[in-house]
């Protein structure tokens, strides 16, 4: 394995790509989908259960991490990789959503954003040093830059005014990126639902030489439509050599309809937060176990997926152990979710080797569509 950071395109199909992102931890199959692993640990998931369902690549925060146990205190223990023992690939996000989401009374000024913990009220600062300072004492494979993101809608004056600082934030990240083989760094594209500012935003980062960019500021309360209009206003802006990323996004029908875009990379908390609250994502659909019809079935969720977690299980079983409150019931489910994602990018990743995305997606949502009666084929 190569000790550099590339990225190639291996297929086509329309605007949808195919590739392969190399890291000297492990080649990161694309389109990819990151598995949420906030607190340095998928929840309910062990890490060789989450590598067994295809995940090539997870996603760590450093807002929660900086928080506990530390930035400082991984790095003495290992670096992240070490401490949650998944030696694969890991990206980490900058901090700067959760800052704006989770944080108290923050104060955001041209330095960065002061803030109090949601934990214990401490007071923390962070700015783009601090934040690839925190990136790098982790070790993550691929690191953010520190960027602002307003929610949706918002005003065009404060898209712009987001945009502008996480441009200016930009700049600071590179130049804080720590170099080391292997390692790279993503610039954010930030402009709320606001062509013109994707567009410059999107352009301006192409010409700061990021190894890979990300759209930014989406799938954070805007309808559908509005997120595939600015993906589709951006991505023609976005380098074809590089890898692109659609951060937080998100369902099923999301991915796939942003892979059609040209998009590469997602990461989402969907499919781990809807496992550890009763609901499945499966080829037929969702399925909420709690309801009292699957008490007496005997079928499990998926009888032809490959994770056993869905194969093996009765529904009945499932639904027992959601409605006890055992945590097996959440474990389970949480890797059946995981799995069918993995399993959905492996679909998408063969069907535009075979020029057939359009169909894939279009049999994938028909068998959504018709749900129950199709899973009772089964």
């Amino acid at each position: 394995m190569s000790s550099d950071f590339s990225y190639a395109v291996q297929a086509t199909d329309g605007a949808a790509r195919r590739g392969e992102i190399f890291t000297p931890r492990g080649i990161i199959r694309t389109p990819a989908f990151m598995p949420v692993g906030t607190a340095a640990t998928v929840k309910a998931m062990f890490p060789q259960d989450v590598r067994a369902t295809g995940a090539d690549i997870l996603l760590g925060n450093v807002y929660h991490l900086m928080l506990r146990p530390g930035a400082e205190r991984v790095a003495k223990l290992g670096g992240l990789h070490e401490f949650m023992r998944w030696p694969y690939p890991i990206l980490t996000d900058s901090g700067g959503f959760q800052v704006m989401s989770l944080a108290k009374l923050r104060k955001l000024d041209e330095s960065g954003v002061t803030f109090q913990s949601h934990i214990d009220g401490s007071r923390h600062h962070l700015s783009p040093e601090r934040s690839m300072e925190i990136q790098h004492l982790l070790g993550s494979d691929i690191q953010m830059q520190f960027d602002e993101c307003v929610r949706l809608p918002c005003s065009d004056g404060e898209a712009e005014r987001a945009m502008r600082l996480s441009l200016r934030w930009a700049e600071r990240s590179r130049k804080a990126f720590h170099a080391a083989p292997g390692r790279a760094v993503f610039g954010i594209v930030q402009g709320g639902a606001v062509k013109t500012l994707r567009v410059e935003s999107a352009r301006a980062l192409a010409d700061m030489d990021f190894h890979g960019l990300a759209v930014g500021g989406l799938a954070v309360g805007e309808p559908q439509e509005i997120m595939l209009d600015m993906l589709e206003t951006t991505v023609p802006h976005l380098p074809e050599n590089k890898p692109r990323y659609l951060m937080g996004v998100g369902t099923p029908d999301d991915v796939m309809q942003a892979v059609a875009r040209g998009v590469d990379m997602f990461d989402c908390v969907m499919p781990t937060r809807a496992g550890r609250h009763g609901l499945a994502y499966t080829r037929f659909g969702k399925i909420n176990i709690k309801n009292s019809r699957h008490a007496e079935d005997p079928r499990p969720l998926d009888s032809e997926s490959t994770c056993p977690a869905a194969r093996d299980y009765s529904r009945a079983y499932l639904h027992h152990l959601v409605k006890a409150g055992e945590i097996l019931g959440m474990m389970l489910l949480t890797q059946a979710n995981v799995a069918y994602y993995q399993e959905l990018m492996a679909g998408l990743r063969a069907a535009i080797s075979q020029g057939r995305l359009a169909d894939f997606i279009a049999e994938t949502r028909a068998r959504w569509a018709e749900g129950e009666s199709a899973s009772l084929a089964t």
